[in-house]
């Protein structure tokens, strides 16, 4: 019967991607009919594009029944787009890719067979990166790097979303409900059955990346501040540092007065060391004020995202972020 064949949800997040969509349908179409032994439901997340991306969408699913689209209320961001089309996704698995074609479809096969073996995350991780600059490749490079020291999961390198995720590693997923997602790190968090894919990573298929330095910064912090607590103890270290070369500074000025006397204090030594303890206190508060701020953003519990229509059917959200 069919219902006893297993249905795969290739969840797509989608920002200003109307370019692209028809050149994934086709390879993603490709690709299922070719896999007579499962079922799929291809689910487009709209991100509050400006484009025609969700006329392209609706166009699609017209063309094709087993696409589902569904469009937010306005733009959230991609890590809430994925935990939008999670709880949405229907299938026994749920297959993550990027619309922008730079993870190759073709990989699918091979990710539902390792699947079938058992294996609960299949991730594909990036062989070479194609299109990206060698300042890109080097500071994600570091930044993973410095992420695996102060974090005790073990975080995956050279690679991002493009994945198979058991239902039961979907249904972990959208129990956790940070309203300031770092998905990588979840991935990596909630443990379960892993195994990487190696592939070739290529250039975009057509349109820009949305991904500045400026996101990637604030991406960036979400990770450190969503895993670890080590920039706090790191503050608090240094802090006792400094304030410990501060009394041995001052046991040394109160010693050399009492042997040589007063000396007139230099104005610009004052200086160096009045600018040096102000610019640590305000790093200092900086980091402080990053994680009071999750705090106080979290502490709000408002709903991650709201839906504006499923298909063809408007939304009440009534159903979501429970």
């Amino acid at each position: 019967m069919e219902k006893d064949i297993k249905l795969v949800t290739i969840l797509v997040p989608a920002y200003n991607e109307q370019e692209v969509l028809h050149m994934l349908y086709e390879r993603l179409k490709n690709i299922m009919d070719n896999l007579s032994s499962y079922r799929f439901e291809i689910l487009l997340v709209n991100d509050g594009s400006k484009d025609n991306t969700l006329a392209v969408m609706k166009e699609l699913r017209s063309m094709d029944n087993r696409i589902c689209y569904l469009n937010l209320s306005r733009n959230f961001g991609k890590e809430t787009a994925m935990i939008a089309g999670l709880d949405y996704a229907k299938g026994d698995c749920v297959i993550i890719i990027d619309a922008d074609l730079q993870d190759p479809p073709e990989l699918i096969p091979d990710m539902l067979k390792l699947w079938e073996e058992g294996y609960d995350d299949v991730y594909a991780k990036r062989k070479s990166r194609k299109g990206e600059s060698f300042l890109k490749k080097f500071t994600s490079k570091m930044y993973y790097k410095m992420l695996q020291s102060v974090t005790n999961i073990e975080i995956q390198k050279d690679t991002g979303d493009f994945r198979l995720l058991d239902r039961r590693c979907v249904e972990a997923l959208k129990s956790i409900r940070e309203s300031q997602r770092y998905t990588k790190g979840l991935f990596s968090w909630i443990g379960y059955n892993k195994k990487e894919i190696l592939f070739d990573r290529d250039p975009r298929a057509a349109g820009k990346t949305k991904w500045n330095y400026g996101k990637l910064i604030n991406l960036s912090i979400d990770g450190l501040t969503s895993f670890t607590t080590t920039p706090l103890r790191f503050s608090a270290v240094m802090g006792i540092l400094v304030s410990l070369a501060g009394f041995i500074y001052m046991l040394a000025i109160i010693i050399k007065t009492i042997i040589y006397g007063i000396d007139v204090p230099g104005y610009s030594s004052t200086m160096v060391v009045i600018l040096f303890l102000g610019g640590i206190q305000l790093i200092f508060l900086g980091v402080i004020g990053e994680y009071l701020g999750r705090t106080f953003n979290e502490s709000k519990r408002r709903p991650i995202y709201f839906v504006e229509r499923y298909n063809e059917e408007k939304e009440t959200n009534e159903k979501l972020n429970s």
